[in-house]
């Protein structure tokens, strides 16, 4: 047994001995039981109906515990969802995956490179002292840091300054068209400085408290075993009224996860394998809601060099069968996806977004005849060159299922390959261990960006780009990319930023497969949180309640 899974078990058990009051009325959602279809056959919706009435305790699920509740150190989808109801950020989130003002009442550009942040009156952290610019400061220079999970953010800023009581000034080195999205992201989290600075190292680890200002705070960490929040009744924000006075989080895998909702072990979950769907939406008991994600998987090519030439990789794109991956592997809820960006991503302009993606060519959802003739003639091209592929796999029936497919497309078109299984922690590591990326040419995973802007993913594939492996390089892909993340106007960034998709997916840099909704399982007596993805970022256990 894994230690994760290990870890799941204990979380899960000391989950089943809670216990919860709510309204045994029946909360609405999008899909509540049959059999699921593709994202384009669902009703998706940014929030599930206006809750009605309160409730003392809800016991949710994670799918693994977090290793740190300190955002700078650590952050994924389920210490971002933790941690959305707990720390606020200068600009939010909102369900319909735009953003607003927050803790900054303001966000201007007084000219191209300097953003004015005007702060908000009133704001006070969990141990009631207020909200300084001296706070912001420090940490937005923290998020900034060498090694801190958010510093690319702050590439393009030249300094962060004090330069009023409720006035913080950030200046740019050149114009940044994604910074203020940023900040409604982790990389404008503001902390209590009193609180983070004398803790160190050891701030977000168990036995710690937090130094937030959100509506819910940290009351235990019991690691191993479960993560409580609180309701914090002297919240700044009048005008929210959470209606959840406590929530436990524990974890499990998808069997686990599956049994605990089905017989009311748990009341609710953010879903990150669609496989679980089935079972849980054919029972009555529970309403599964789909919303707007970013999400997409993909296929990601390594510096092994077997997938370097461009011809290979644009091969293996035409022979794969994204509709079959679809049904087999996401249990039909996925849409075959020609891009790595799910349409979540697009937050703005999204008649220019879509237009673009409708007009990509080389990722069909089924390969045709002509497919596979124009895939076989690449190969041919490549001659004795041509290399075996190798795939990695980390026995998980998802990962499993596409790296079959893989190999069957590659073997349909005169392409050798073979799959590589690996230990979940070794796959885990495959992001920041080169010698372990050395021993496969690619590897599938599910990739997301908290911004509703593509800008934030195409950069990913410049030259030099830390998430380059394959080291593609084109100076005409860079100056596109390069001028979108100058461009502050929408209407023009977004045309820039189609023409750097059709160039990503002429080269198949990486190799989308599907794009998958955003899934809440709740009770049917629970309603009001959001279905999109939102719930990484924005305070979503605060909307939660009874439905009437």
């Amino acid at each position: 047994m894994s230690r994760t899974r290990t870890l799941a078990a204990l979380g899960l058990a000391a989950l089943l001995g809670l216990s919860t009051a709510c309204s045994n009325k029946t909360a609405g959602g999008n899909h509540a039981a049959g059999t699921p279809g593709k994202p384009a056959d669902l009703a998706l919706t940014d929030t599930t109906a206006k809750a009605a009435g309160p409730v003392d305790s809800v016991r949710w699920l994670l799918a693994k515990e977090p290793k740190s509740l300190d955002l700078d150190v650590r952050s994924d989808s389920d210490s971002n969802a933790l941690l959305a109801n707990v720390c606020e950020r200068l600009l939010q989130t909102q369900p319909d995956l735009s953003s607003r003002p927050h803790l900054a009442e303001s966000a201007t550009y007084t000219d191209p490179t300097t953003l004015v942040l005007k702060l908000r009156a009133g704001v006070t952290f969990h141990d009631g002292s207020p909200m300084t610019a001296d706070d912001v400061v420090w940490s937005l220079q923290r998020h900034a840091a060498d090694g801190r999970n958010e510093s690319d953010e702050f590439e393009r800023v030249s300094s962060i300054e004090r330069t009023g009581d409720a006035e913080v000034t950030v200046r740019l080195k050149e114009p940044d068209a994604l910074f203020t999205k940023a900040l409604a992201g982790n990389a404008g989290v503001v902390l209590d400085r009193e609180q983070a600075e004398p803790a160190g190292k050891d701030y977000g680890t168990p036995g710690r408290t937090d130094a937030c200002s959100g509506p819910y705070t940290l009351k235990e960490w019991k690691a191993g075993s479960r993560i409580t929040l609180e309701r914090y009744d002297a919240y700044w924000d009048k005008s929210r009224k959470p209606l959840v006075r406590s929530a436990t989080f524990g974890w499990a895998d998808e069997n686990a996860m599956v049994n605990s909702m089905t017989t009311g072990a748990a009341d609710g979950t953010y879903l990150t394998t669609m496989s679980a769907v089935p079972p849980l939406a054919g029972n009555g008991a529970l309403t599964v809601s789909y919303g707007s994600s970013s999400r997409a998987w993909t296929l990601i090519p390594t510096e092994r060099g077997g997938m370097k030439d461009p011809r290979v990789r644009r091969a293996l794109s035409l022979a794969l069968d994204r509709q079959g991956i679809a049904k087999a592997a996401f249990a039909g809820l996925a849409t075959p996806w020609k891009t790595p960006l799910g349409p979540g991503a697009w937050g703005y302009e999204k008649a220019t977004f879509q237009a673009g993606y409708d007009a990509l060519q080389g990722a069909p959802a089924q390969p045709t005849a002509a497919d596979l003739d124009a895939a076989k003639k690449l190969v041919t091209e490549l001659g004795p060159a041509a290399p075996t592929l190798v795939i990695a796999n980390d026995g998980t029936p998802t990962r499993n299922l596409i790296a079959n497919a893989v190999v069957d497309a590659a073997h349909r078109i005169g392409l050798k390959a073979q799959i590589k299984t690996m230990s979940g922690a070794d796959f885990t590591s495959l992001y920041t261990d080169q010698a372990l990326r050395k021993s496969v040419d690619m590897f599938a995973d599910d990739w997301y960006i908290s911004k509703a802007d593509p800008a934030g993913f195409y950069d990913n594939a410049l030259t030099g780009s830390n998430n380059n492996w394959v080291g593609f390089s084109s100076p005409e892909y860079d100056s596109v990319v390069n001028e979108a993340l100058r461009t502050t106007d929408d209407a023009a960034r977004a045309k820039l930023l189609v023409e750097a998709e059709r160039r990503f997916t002429a080269d198949a840099v990486w190799l989308p497969l599907v794009q998958v909704p955003n899934v809440l399982v709740t009770s049917t007596k629970l309603t009001g949180a959001p279905a999109s993805m939102s719930n990484v970022a924005y305070p979503w256990l605060a909307d939660l309640g009874a439905k009437g």
